[in-house]
């Protein structure tokens, strides 16, 4: 990536491809949260779950491997890279680790 393309977004490419990733992979968890309480709480359907289910698996995915390009590309420590990809485990917490790393600066080059 040329120096004025970064300084235009401010992030390397690989960078904002992650953020993408991670509230992309936070966005179905949501959905597949909601499905499952409308299927185990409610009751009513089990459509939810059977979409976001298979949105969630292909994300939760995608999300480990642009993790791990992204750790490789802008050679971060083992620990954030190891943090990276624990976060995709709980729910919605891989939004607040990339506010985490954008602030901590493992986003830039």
């Amino acid at each position: 990536m040329s120096a004025s393309t970064q300084q235009r977004y401010g992030l390397p490419l690989v960078a904002r491809v992650s953020i993408v990733a991670a509230f992309l992979e936070a966005f179905t968890w949501a959905g597949l949260l909601a499905g499952m309480f409308l299927k185990y709480v409610t009751g009513t359907t089990d459509v939810g779950v059977s979409i976001f289910g298979a949105l969630h698996g292909g994300m939760f995915l995608i999300y480990l491997a642009i993790a791990l390009i992204t750790a490789i590309t802008l050679r971060w420590p083992w620990r954030v890279t190891a943090l990276s990809i624990i976060a995709a485990v709980p729910p919605l917490t891989t939004i607040p680790l990339e506010i985490w790393l954008r602030r901590r600066g493992h986003l830039s080059c």
